[in-house]
């Protein structure tokens, strides 16, 4: 996961700090840092709830295309965790953390009880050589795991012809078993019939949640960061106990709202994430007075409220086009180059990247006109690292998308035979990890650091990549057992195997990263690095979704045609970006000699 609060923030008039010396304690931390604990547990718990479910939702009830659906599932993270660049600022110029956090929490519970609402089932259709066909489903049922009997027809002449796919990519109609037509590749396209008020709701939904995780996600950290003077040595341990609640939180979202979405159905998935966002904004909104004195209004700022939330419900359209653009865009012409590429990006693309390309080197070329050499080094160090952050981040975050549909399709999620998981519960495997290999990852770092063998920022960084590379490449090893005698699935434990690697990764990089911008940045511009570090994030949840288009799969009615060609698609895709993240992490273990010299002493 990508939240990881730990770093120490400089005073925020937002903060409205008093002195914790005087309160009460809980296990040693000022006693305010419980409630925000449980706060941000319950805003993890719907967040990665919801988070879980929505690329099956996707292609399972709405029926979307891998390609449509992980694109779009990429936009919506992108979105994000952009939205708290500019959340953060309205929260330290005009409204408070509070204040934003219970606004946020508002917009954020309204936007999954709407994505619950879900309305009937896309119809799935076949198009032949331009003639419309029906395909109905047997055994058909509107949850997160399918019925294993489940099988897709295409009606043609009153007959119910059962389709299956073909390792070459054709597609062969059976009646009885026995043949009755064969589709060669391209000339079949399977899609979805959609109602468009429901398909509105629905981005409405995600628009609503995007906007509202910009007013509540920066701002709780924050308020933890306000508890304690500067110089208090208990804050890195402060951070460490609220990370703790975003990993449980995760932990118990991606537990409970699949399956209530497999016992119920997706409404009632989605609506226990709308109830845990409900009981995080009861935590500040009814805290008998236990955080009085933190995250107030600014006191020199003018009461602009009703502006800022009318501003915030308009900016909900805005991101419903921005979504609806992105669905809709065409791919570039072949031959075009990466200039055709880039023309053809949907326009949210076309924002994140450019606003990266030029911010990366517009504030390098500020630095060595305005800054010591020394400080142009450190800022070079530091754009270097985040140009590599993105790398990491996009392939880590293929959980939510190409990884659980791997999951939910090339997967036996049979638990030692007594249970089966659901496809978004496996995405449970990172921060289950988390929780057990944190602490003993930090006595490591303190143990080398002691006899001086602790790796630099770059070293870590490089590690990570390779780490990240690994796991992919020890799932693809566990395809290889794959094959029809165990319907071309691989055993659980290989996921497992991957999202433990993973996780080992990033905790090199993610403990790591905000610390190191706020120490490597001129403190002129501090601030916007801190945004051009979140900005890499984005770009790279972005990236993540067109990466998992590589991995796109035919499906009919959210079912795959054929489960070897799926599981190869897997394999291929794994296997590329797997060794682009281990030259990735070989070239920046080269740079890490120059960028320890460039860093000054900054560990």
């Amino acid at each position: 996961m990508v939240d990881t609060p730990a770093v120490e923030e400089p005073f925020s008039p937002a903060s409205g700090r008093t002195n914790p010396a005087k309160k009460e304690t809980w296990f040693g931390h000022p006693r305010q840092l419980a409630r925000l604990f449980t706060t941000e547990m319950w805003e993890r718990f719907g967040y990665y709830g919801m988070r879980a479910l929505l690329t099956l939702y996707l292609t399972k009830h709405f029926l979307f295309s891998d390609q449509q659906a992980t694109g779009l599932y990429g936009g919506y993270t992108a979105l994000v965790y952009l939205t708290p660049l500019v959340g953060g600022f309205i929260a330290d110029q005009y409204l408070g953390s509070k204040r934003s956090i219970k606004f946020g929490a508002i917009l954020m519970a309204l936007g999954y009880f709407t994505l619950a609402f879900g309305g009937s089932a896309a119809k799935p259709i076949a198009t032949i050589d331009g003639q419309r066909y029906e395909v109905v489903r047997d055994n058909f049922v509107d949850r997160p795991t399918s019925d294993p009997n489940e099988a897709r027809f295409i009606v043609d002449g009153g007959q119910k012809l059962l389709i299956r796919g073909n390792d070459d990519g054709s597609v062969s109609l059976l009646n009885n078993g026995q043949e009755a037509r064969r589709l060669a590749k391209g000339t079949v396209e399977f899609g979805g019939e959609r109602d468009p008020l429901t398909l509105t709701i629905m981005l409405i939904a995600l628009s609503l949640v995007s906007v509202g995780n910009g007013f509540f996600k920066p701002n709780i950290s924050t308020i933890v960061g306000a508890l304690y003077d500067q110089g208090d040595r208990r804050r890195d341990s402060g951070f460490t106990i609220f990370y703790m609640g975003i990993n449980l939180g995760s932990i118990g979202g991606q537990l409970l709202c699949p399956f209530l979405a497999d016992w119920l159905g997706w409404w009632a998935g989605l609506s226990l994430a709308g109830v845990g966002m409900l009981i995080s904004y009861a935590l500040i909104q009814f805290d008998g007075g236990r955080l009085d004195g933190y995250g107030e209004r600014p006191a020199d700022a003018k009461n602009r409220d009703v502006a800022i939330y009318i501003c915030a419900l308009l900016a909900v359209p805005v991101f419903v086009f921005l979504f609806s653009n992105l669905m809709n865009a065409t791919e570039a012409e072949p031959g075009s180059g990466f200039i055709g590429y880039l023309a053809s990006l949907p326009l949210m693309g076309k924002l994140l990247f450019g606003t990266f390309i030029i911010a990366v080197p517009g504030i390098l070329a500020w630095s060595f006109a305005k800054g010591t050499k020394q400080e142009a080094q450190m800022m070079t160090a530091a754009m270097i690292l985040i140009v590599f952050n993105v790398f990491f981040w996009t392939l880590f975050e293929q959980a939510g998308s190409s990884l659980t549909l791997f999951a939910d399709r090339n997967t036996d999620r049979s638990v030692f035979g007594l249970f089966s998981m659901s496809a978004p519960q496996t995405q449970n495997f990172n921060p289950i990890s988390i929780v057990i290999f944190a602490p003993l990852m930090s006595l490591l770092w303190l143990g080398l650091a002691k006899r001086g063998l602790e790796p630099s920022i770059p070293v870590k960084f490089s590690i990570a990549l390779v780490g990240v590379g690994a796991g992919f490449l020890f799932l693809v090893l566990g395809t290889t057992f794959a094959g029809p005698e165990n319907n071309w699935q691989v055993g659980l434990w290989w996921l497992a195997g991957l999202y433990l690697i993973h996780s080992l990764a990033e905790l090199c990089i993610s403990p790591v990263g905000l610390s190191m911008i706020t120490k490597l940045s001129i403190a002129r511009v501090v601030g916007l690095m801190m945004g051009v570090w979140f900005l890499s994030i984005s770009v790279a949840q972005y990236v993540a979704g067109v990466v998992a288009q590589f991995a796109s799969v035919e499906t009919v009615g959210g079912q795959v045609t054929n489960l070897k060609v799926s599981l190869d698609t897997y394999a291929a895709t794994f296997t590329t970006i797997a060794w682009i993240a281990i030259g990735a992490g070989v070239v920046l273990f080269l740079l890490s000699f120059p960028l320890k010299k460039w860093m000054h002493g900054v560990k």
